[in-house]
């Protein structure tokens, strides 16, 4: 039999224990994405914070479970998960395809009013923004060629067709689940947004970033890196540096 405490290690990894009393960051991988990708995130901000990361269907060890094509539904059982816990303030972190399923958790948690107070989102256009985006019907090649392009995979994983061929089912999920994502332009959350973007990243365009200011009623502000679609790994500092900021807000505000 399969507990709530069962469901919930699934979907949410603590790499680092926490402070009583700290408060949270929620970390949601990129299309493709594991968990393990926001450790060094864990190692940086825990004790004083609890960081949990993610783990979709479908990749490392939950493999053998279908991955969910749907980004509405994927929010719905984020959301589920994020509802279990206790009413501490929470910063939500998401990058490219992460940052859609952090919004969309957002708007379903803040319907029951259980919203973070934060949503940084790096790397992902507005939500109502839209491109023809096909990777998803591509055959093999064609998504390894996209993983090239944006250079988000490790040369070594690239070239090791035992770890690609295992990784690949949750890609085209993933991509799925993000190329067929529709947002309502009238979508908004009441927390913050803070967006981090590339300026030569080919996914999405700055003034594309800009379109995030549409999606909230709270702050909103826009940083610019020098790079492609995964700047992060070159800026971590700054980057983190932003987490830091939004988390330090959080500490100011009262527990719900």
């Amino acid at each position: 039999m399969t507990t709530a405490d069962d469901t919930s290690a699934l979907w949410l990894r603590r790499y680092h224990p926490a402070d009583a009393g700290a408060v949270r960051l929620v970390c949601f991988p990129h299309a493709g994405g594991s968990a393990s990708f926001y450790h060094p995130v864990s190692a940086r901000f825990a004790p004083a914070a609890e960081v949990l990361s993610l783990q979709y269907p479908g990749r490392q060890d939950r493999r053998k479970e279908p991955c969910v094509e749907d980004l509405g539904r994927l929010a719905d059982l984020v959301a589920e998960q994020l509802l279990a816990l206790d009413g501490r303030p929470t910063v939500f972190f998401g990058h490219s395809m992460g940052a859609a399923l952090a919004f969309e958790t957002a708007w379903r948690l803040e319907q029951k009013d259980a919203g973070p107070l934060t949503v940084i989102a790096s790397g992902r256009r507005g939500p109502s923004t839209t491109r023809s985006e096909e990777v998803h019907l591509r055959d093999d090649d064609g998504i390894v060629a996209e993983m090239k392009r944006l250079n988000g995979t490790a040369a070594g994983v690239l070239g090791d067709e035992e770890i690609l061929r295992m990784a690949l089912p949750a890609l085209r999920g993933d991509y799925r689940a993000i190329e067929t994502y529709s947002c309502p332009p009238d979508r908004t959350v009441r927390c913050g947004i803070t967006v981090l973007t590339g300026d030569g990243d080919p996914l999405t365009t700055v003034e594309e970033a800009e379109r995030w200011r549409d999606h909230t009623e709270g702050p909103f502000r826009l940083r610019v890196f020098t790079g492609g679609h995964f700047f992060l790994t070159q800026h971590l500092t700054a980057v983190n540096g932003e987490i830091a900021d939004a988390l330090g807000l959080a500490r100011s505000a009262p527990a719900s």
